[in-house]
């Protein structure tokens, strides 16, 4: 019985433990489509990302014509005020209809449609609660600016000290 010698596939040498026997990387077919396929994934990328550019389509749920109410919150003592509720609901309505809440530069806005009158509620912990008023019959824009104020301090009881 004569034994036959075998080469050693190159790949072999150079990684044996990562060679599975049933591995699809052996057979150059499998490969070709692989590298076939990202090939054309990738120029379907390209395409996308650089092809000509194309009009916004105007949806039912546009907000192309809506009034913007833009709010900047402030402490008593300037300071941008973080998590104030705000709360809006259009002037003859009980419920209301938006809330936000300030970020950490105190900003908040909300998107109504235009062409009524609106009431704005601002809520904070440890100041009291201020309402505006906000008209969107002109423009399309409102920029407020909201002071929030400590409690009134209830007088004390008895009269004079």
């Amino acid at each position: 019985m004569t034994k036959r010698k075998t080469k050693k596939k190159k790949s072999d040498a150079l990684v044996p433990s990562f060679r599975h026997p049933l591995s699809l990387s052996d057979h150059p077919i499998p490969v070709r489509w692989t590298v076939a396929l990202l090939g054309l994934l990738c120029a379907a990328g390209a395409a996308s990302a650089f092809g000509p550019a194309r009009p916004p389509q105007s949806s039912g749920g546009s907000h192309a014509h809506d009034f913007v109410i833009f709010a900047t919150v402030f402490n008593d003592r300037g300071f941008a005020l973080y998590g104030a509720r705000t709360r809006l609901r259009r002037e003859e309505e009980k419920k209301f209809r938006w809330e936000a809440m300030s970020d950490h530069e105190g900003e908040l806005a909300f998107r109504v449609p235009p062409g009524e009158e609106y009431e704005m509620v601002i809520e904070a912990r440890g100041f009291e609660t201020q309402t505006r008023k906000v008209d969107t019959r002109q423009g399309n824009r409102v920029d407020l600016t909201i002071r929030m104020e400590p409690p009134r301090a209830a007088p004390a009881a008895g009269g004079k000290p």
